[in-house]
Formats: structure tokens, sequence, C-alpha cells
């Protein structure tokens, strides 16, 4: 049986259930003191004091968690993926990336999206949709003024980005087409329009970040690309700035590779819960589950 590790996107975590975690699982407590070591602060403290769901501590915290739940994980994966802000944590599991460097560019590459949006797109937020009809989706994408696709998650679900006074009206005709709204990021992710974003996450974070070419088979997040080399890892991890995600690329190319099992490494409330994830079989690991009194995989 061939299994995946998946490090899921990042999402608003339930802070006392992350930090309890973090505090009290010996795997995770090794990982909060090496970050630490890095950061040259307290990422713990740092993320009690954070005012919102994406600042840097919260991304470090988020990163720490998805990397100790996997080192708990009694097997060797096949393969890795990480979706969106998990593809750090995918790049470590795959050989080609340490912990510390993740930590590293994680910091830098956070305060370098605080600096971008502080100025720029601030009109621009992403937001979910699901259960859309195709010709209404395409409909009401026709009546705004500008939109770029962030990403697909399945049939009728989608990341989109949008200026944010055309948000009210665009859900409203999600629903009337059929659709679900789901939630709105600020700031926005995954846009074409955030190339400049790309150019200055590379010159702030890359230039003494050491890569290795993967170990274990490592699946982009934004066309499902084996990627076998340390520069397609450097062009992963800066695709997610301005390339959408796609997870029903990433899917297919697991099955061509003949994974079977899939581990969801960290809090996932979206990508394991699609038909398309169904087609294997899922294990949910996340901080939650991971302070119960018997640790062990349980099914998505």
């Amino acid at each position: 049986m061939s299994t995946a590790f998946v490090f899921p996107g990042m999402a608003p975590s339930k802070f006392a259930e992350l930090t309890k975690f973090l505090v009290l699982d010996a795997r995770a407590r090794r990982r909060v003191a090496e970050a630490d070591d890095v950061v040259g602060y307290s990422i713990l403290d740092a993320y009690a004091e954070s005012e919102h769901d994406y600042s840097p501590a919260a991304q470090l915290a988020f990163l720490v968690s998805c990397v100790a739940l996997a080192d708990a994980i009694d097997t060797r994966p096949d393969a890795v993926t990480g979706l969106s802000f998990g593809q750090k944590a995918a790049a470590v599991y795959s050989g080609a990336l340490t912990f510390a460097d993740a930590v590293r560019l994680t910091a830098v590459q956070a305060d370098c999206e605080a600096e971008y949006f502080a100025s720029q797109h601030q009109d621009v937020v992403t937001h979910t949709v699901m259960r859309v009809p195709e010709d209404g989706w395409r409909t009401v994408l026709g009546e705004l003024t500008w939109y770029e696709i962030s990403g697909v998650v399945d049939d009728g679900f989608h990341l989109v980005s949008l200026r944010e006074g055309e948000l009210a009206g665009f859900t409203r005709r999600i629903s009337e087409v059929g659709g679900y709204s789901l939630y709105t990021m600020r700031p926005p992710v995954h846009a074409p329009a955030f190339e400049a974003l790309r150019h200055r996450a590379s010159a702030a974070g890359f230039g003494d970040c050491p890569l290795r070419d993967p170990e274990i088979p490592l699946v982009s997040d934004q066309d499902g690309a084996v990627v076998t080399t340390a520069d397609g890892v450097r062009a992963m991890l800066l695709d997610t700035f301005d390339r959408p995600i796609g997870w029903p690329s990433v899917t297919a190319s697991l099955h061509r590779l003949g994974v079977t099992e899939l581990h969801f490494c960290g809090t996932d409330n979206l990508f394991s819960r699609v038909p398309r994830a169904k087609e294997f079989r899922l294990h949910a690991h996340n901080p939650k589950l991971a302070l119960r009194p018997r640790r062990e995989a349980v099914p998505a």
C-alpha cells in the first residue's frame, strides 16, 4: 500500500488547541525549541500576542505543528505534497529543505507578505465557493469587473480573488445560481496579480537558503508535477505567490504514483473533505487528535 503525507494549507486555528499541543506534545516541544533558536524569540509568546490568524507567529506555529504531527507517524511516505502554505513542510519531508531553513523562510516571507499587502492590493480579497454549477459559475465571473482564479479544490469548488467592493454582490449571485459561499481571506492569495510579491519573496528568502533535490517524490500543488530538482523546489515554493493551486491535479498525480492512502498532517477542514480526497484511504493527524490518550491515526 503506497502512502503520501499531505500538508494542508493554513486555515485559522483554535489558539488554545494549537498551543496546548505545542506545549504538551514531546515532539512538538522539540520542534518549537528548534524554531525558537532559528528566529531568536519565543514563537508561542509571539503567537499569543498576534492580532490576526495569518500573522508571522501564527504561520510559524502552524508550520511547527504540521511537522511535529508528521514526526509522530510511524511510516515513511512514498510521496509528499503540500497545499498552499503546506508546501514548506512538504519540502522538509521530501528532504529538499531542512526544518531550520523552512522556519527561517517562513519568517522572512511572512514579513514580506505583511509589508507588501500593507500598501498593495488592499482592495482585493480571496473568496471560497463550493457546489457552484459550471454555467452559473461562468456567468457570475463574467459580471465582475476584475477577478483571478486562485485555486480549484474540486468540481464547483473554487477560490477566486476579486475586489472587496464587489464581494457582497458576488456572494449573493453565487447563492442565486445554486452555489454556496464559505469564507473570505485577507490578505488574498495565489493570484497572478501578485507577481511583484513573488519577486520580493524570492530576493528576501532564497539568497542564502540551500535547497537539495528531493529524496521522496514531491508533488507540486499548482499542477501536480513531480518535482525532482532543487531548482524545481525553489520554483514551486515561489509559484505559491502568483499561481493558483489545483487539488484535482495533485490527486491525479498521486493516483499515477500508485498512492492509495493519505495522511493529512495538520488541521484541515477543506482538502480532505471533497470527493477527490475520498478516493483514497484517509487519516487525520491534527492537534486535537494528537492529545488523545492513545496516539493513533483517525480516519478523516
